[in-house]
């Protein structure tokens, strides 16, 4: 097995690595006890080779691997990416370019939603990935020949999934529907962790502005803590207590001390001052500049019935075009276009609206009507008789996708 643990070998082996078009990457971290993955091993391979860097190898510098990583001749292969590239990001301060994600496009090329790498290997080159090894403790040395033998495969039937996938979305006109999916992966703000934002990813059950306030206060305390302490966010404060915290807004350790969701004995560490603090804060906040607890649009009348029409609509083009749903449009965009015409969103742009977009517009405004044609659903003209769509009619639009370029 071709380990490498000194910075030498890793420059040497960086440097083959970048006379290649391409290379496969993939890592092994850990981050069940910490806020910033851990890494661990990176695998890479280039159509000749392979091999894998021991990340915890004494005195390794990754450097090498990073400048790798900026060059921009070299297309950088993951499955997933986003895990491997944030882990970049934090060590290095960079994002892999360019980036190719199968998993994404696979989606495209009509693989279904979100599929794993374990079976997009089998559907492309036959063989079966032994998931035996799944859950390695990879901070444990040594490793065993079957632990790094699975670690390697992430990355040697990775090659045949990227040329694979490359020459289906060539064929099928596709290459620049994975380039615009790319640009949310290649952001560095996709892996920048803001406190002052941590409040988004919990699900809010306060209902008043100033709760919101204190709740804001608090998430962002939890996010600057478990960042500086490195331990997941639950560990520091779970959800439940910022919860009660922003609805009893206690001011003191004794009414602190007396909250059902605060660990015992909290009130009376070197957290509970910060903890008030941050609740302080949020009570501070004058009346005339509380945020606005998020409101749902306001459905429409027959907005439920004509997200269940987008539905099928949404389902009839991806099987024409062979696309995961998944990745033209979520529920929540196709309740966003039965509110109202909202043209931000990503459907409604480039190759998302030319294949489905644009009908989903026409259907809500009446322009078109989706029917039964005896044989499957199709999208009629008003007016225009059913018969007129037949499957062969069908079968010739899915041998012709739309052009390059973005529609206007």
């Amino acid at each position: 097995m071709n380990m490498i643990t000194s910075t030498k070998g890793l420059q040497e082996a960086c440097t083959r690595l970048a006379r290649f078009e391409f290379v496969t990457i993939d890592t092994e971290f850990l981050r069940e006890t910490t806020f910033w993955p851990k890494l661990c091993l990176i695998q890479m391979a280039s159509p000749e080779e392979a091999f894998i860097v021991d990340a915890l190898a004494e005195n390794l510098d990754l450097e090498p691997f990073f400048e790798l990583m900026k060059n921009q001749n070299v297309t950088k292969v993951f499955h997933a990416a986003r895990q491997d590239v944030e882990i970049i990001v934090h060590l290095g301060g960079i994002v892999p370019s360019p980036l190719f994600d199968s998993q994404v496009a696979a989606m495209v090329c009509g693989f279904g939603d979100s599929v794993s790498y374990d079976q997009l290997v089998q559907k492309v080159t036959g063989n079966r990935i032994d998931k035996s090894s799944r859950f390695t403790d990879w901070s444990r040395r040594p490793l065993t020949e079957k632990q790094l033998e699975y670690a390697l495969a992430d990355v040697t039937h990775l090659r045949d999934i990227y040329n694979h996938l490359r020459k289906e979305l060539e064929t099928k006109n596709r290459t620049h529907w994975v380039e615009d999916e790319m640009k949310t992966l290649t952001s560095k703000d996709t892996y920048i962790s803001d406190p002052q934002k941590a409040w988004k990813r919990m699900k809010l059950r306060v209902r008043k502005p100033r709760e919101l306030a204190v709740l804001k206060e608090l998430a962002a305390w939890r996010d600057k803590e478990a960042q500086r302490r490195n331990m997941p966010r639950s560990r520091v404060l779970k959800d439940d207590a910022i919860f009660e915290l922003s609805i009893q807004q206690p001011r003191d350790t004794t009414r602190l001390g007396h909250l059902r969701s605060i660990p015992k004995g909290l009130e009376r560490s070197k957290y509970a001052e910060d903890i008030l603090n941050a609740v302080h804060a949020g009570l501070q906040i004058p009346q005339e500049e509380l945020p606005e607890l998020p409101k749902g649009r306001p459905a429409p009348d027959g907005a439920s019935a004509a997200v269940d029409l987008l539905k099928v609509l949404l389902k009839m083009k991806c099987e024409q075009f062979g696309v995961a749903p998944k990745v033209i449009a979520t529920v929540d965009d196709l309740e966003k276009i039965a509110s109202g015409d909202d043209t931000e969103i990503a459907v409604l742009q480039g190759w998302r609206k030319e294949i489905f977009g644009a009908d989903a517009l026409r259907l809500k405004n009446g322009e078109v009507a989706l029917a039964f044609n005896g044989r499957s659903t199709v999208l009629c003209e008003q007016g225009e008789p059913v018969e007129r769509h037949s499957s062969t009619r069908n079968k010739k639009r899915r041998s012709s996708p739309p052009k390059s370029g973005n529609a206007s």
